[in-house]
């Protein structure tokens, strides 16, 4: 792993954190992605105190703008050559509908087009890299969720839940497309499940009785370290060399919901995400 590199976004806390310090561990080049820039050095340093690794950085974007996640990209071409393993893990939920620097729904923006766009301004240097790896971290949540392009924004009838899951069912169908697109690339696309964590996503987005319930909840989740498993699994582990266009729980591949596998789905989000992060699509992979 010494020669590895990896960027994970989300990486100052949570499953993000653990994803980091164990490839820290394996001795990889790790970037730790975040939007806080006191977090990001304080996990730097526990990162390289916990590993002994010194080979750790940090970027910084808030994923709420566009603009930032361009400058992220921009600043990882500067500093790096090379680039083994994209992990996507960014996310967040709202209790009421909010709207990024952009003028878009935040959860649509922060889970999904953030990760679409940053994944597109690094291809190249994942495809120089090859083989490399982009792995999605999405949720079960998908399973409920719906892909209304008539009201993809919520702009009526929003709800946390409802706006969550279609934000993970957005990464299920762009890690399929993804994959479709970079076949013969040496570049494979997968996403996850991690089993229900106990984080702090959405914890300052909380209501306060929400959040009370969430500390009494997350009692019986999987620690962030546990969380991290398939993570770390699909961006190292041999057994997955080649594999593309999977959605894995507990390091095995699973079936997703069935609307995820809908072609048609993939490829109009697709167009619409391209307009959305002003892209064409033509540019895209």
């Amino acid at each position: 792993m010494n020669d590895k590199l990896y960027l994970i976004t989300g990486a100052t806390s949570g499953i993000g954190k653990e994803t980091a310090r164990a490839l820290a561990d394996q001795g990889a080049r790790v970037v730790v992605g975040g939007r806080n820039a006191q977090k990001a050095e304080k996990t730097v340093a526990w990162i390289k105190a916990e590993t002994g690794n010194e080979a750790v950085d940090y970027l910084l974007a808030d994923f709420a703008s566009l603009d930032a996640v361009r400058q992220m990209a921009a600043q990882f071409k500067t500093r790096y050559d090379r680039l083994d393993g994209l992990i996507n893990n960014a996310g967040a939920f709202y209790a009421t509908r909010r709207e990024s620097a952009d003028g878009i729904e935040l959860t649509l923006a922060v889970n999904y087009l953030a990760p679409f766009l940053l994944t597109h301004l690094l291809l190249d240097v994942l495809k120089a890299s090859a083989p490399a790896r982009i792995v999605n971290v999405a949720s079960d949540a998908h399973e409920r969720a719906t892909m209304d392009f008539d009201n993809l924004e919520f702009e009526r009838g929003y709800s946390m839940m409802a706006a969550y899951g279609r934000s993970k069912l957005g990464n299920i169908l762009f890690t399929y497309e993804l994959a479709r697109r970079l076949e013969g690339s040496g570049v494979t696309a997968n996403a996850l499940h991690p089993g229900f964590v106990a984080t702090n996503i959405g914890a300052d987005n909380l209501p306060v009785f929400g959040s009370l319930l969430k500390k009494v909840v997350n009692r019986a989740a999987l620690s962030a370290e546990e969380g991290a498993e398939t993570t770390i699994y699909l961006a190292t582990s041999p057994e997955v060399e080649g594999v593309t266009g999977r959605y894995f729980y507990k390091k095995q591949p699973v079936e997703s919901a069935p609307l995820s596998y809908d072609e048609g789905i993939q490829r109009r989000l697709w167009e619409v995400s391209a307009e959305l992060v002003g892209l064409k699509v033509e540019e895209l992979a």
